[in-house]
């Protein structure tokens, strides 16, 4: 805070900017991402540089993404002495689906320096942003390992819930069809400044290939997830009738169902993760099986 003071910076409410000041949580945080020589760790909002500077003493190299200009010069100050950190100053998303080049740039550089490296998300993400981030990382082919992010209460709820509890949405089940997602701790506001109006968790996912494998096709069932939950209140068939209307009949998307042994009348908030994806995978193999084969 002084060194706001000093410098006459305000933290930007637009931005999400809320700073971890508990050093006790900053250490459990880079504790619990389990650093070596041999990860790169992408920060997402650097702020002040404090948690860059205790990840670069244990990470093989920290890639720190900062869009406030003011924020960034302060970061650069704190990282000064280590030859280890590539502070980016630019907004870590190209848009909510993709990040941004420069990003994806200097992930793979890093990478390229050994076989052996092994990328890492640890960050006190900005509300604005932590969904997106968080999905389109679990979305790419990034040999990404770990992310231990800080992020608001309810969104944890979300993406840890399970069939049939009111936070169970696309998210819970994109985030769960490839990684083992955990709440490590509740946060209350004040370890943060300025304070936010919300509490926040820590959250620890780890991907799991074998889960991710049970997916024919990952880009069709984060598709198929997130259309089917825009509908979450309305019964499964019709909601599945309406997205396959151009491709399957009513019959066959009663056939799906019946062979998977769903009633017709129940909700999509109703089925556990692996019921979706294996339905996702159904309908895919199904759209494949009427397309008209193409002329040789």
């Amino acid at each position: 805070m002084r060194k706001f003071e000093e410098r006459g910076f305000h933290p930007r409410t637009h931005l999400g900017q809320n700073f971890l000041i508990d050093l006790n949580i900053v250490e459990y945080v880079v504790r619990q991402a389990e650093l070596t020589q041999d990860d790169v760790v992408l920060e997402i909002g650097a702020g002040t540089g404090g948690m860059t500077t205790f990840m670069a003493q244990e990470a093989g190299h920290v890639i720190s993404v900062e869009v406030d200009r003011d924020m960034h010069s302060l970061a650069e100050e704190a990282i000064a002495p280590y030859d280890n950190v590539t502070l980016l100053l630019t907004d870590a998303l190209k848009n909510k689906n993709n990040f941004a080049p420069a990003v994806l740039k200097t992930i793979a550089e890093q990478l390229a320096v050994s076989p052996e490296r092994r990328l890492k998300l640890i960050a006190n993400l900005p509300y604005s942003i932590a969904t997106p981030v968080v999905s389109n990382l679990v979305a790419t082919d990034l040999p990404w390992i770990r992310m231990i992010v800080t992020i608001q209460y309810e969104l944890g709820l979300r993406m840890q819930a399970r069939a049939s509890q009111s936070a169970y949405g696309a998210l819970s089940v994109w985030l769960q069809s490839q990684c083992h997602v955990n709440m490590l701790k509740e946060l209350g506001p004040t370890v943060f400044w300025p304070r936010p109006k919300v509490d926040s968790a820590i959250m620890s996912l780890v991907p799991d290939s074998k889960r991710q494998a049970k997916m024919k096709d990952r880009a069709f069932t984060h598709d198929f997830v997130r259309r089917l939950f825009g509908f979450r209140r309305k019964i499964i068939r019709s909601v599945l009738v309406g997205m396959f209307r151009k491709q399957l009949t009513k019959p066959d998307v009663d056939e799906v169902l019946e062979k998977m042994d769903i009633a017709h009348n129940i909700r999509a908030e109703q089925l556990d993760v692996s019921k979706l994806v294996e339905l996702s995978n159904r309908f895919l193999l199904k759209i494949e099986a009427t397309e008209p084969a193409e002329k040789e």
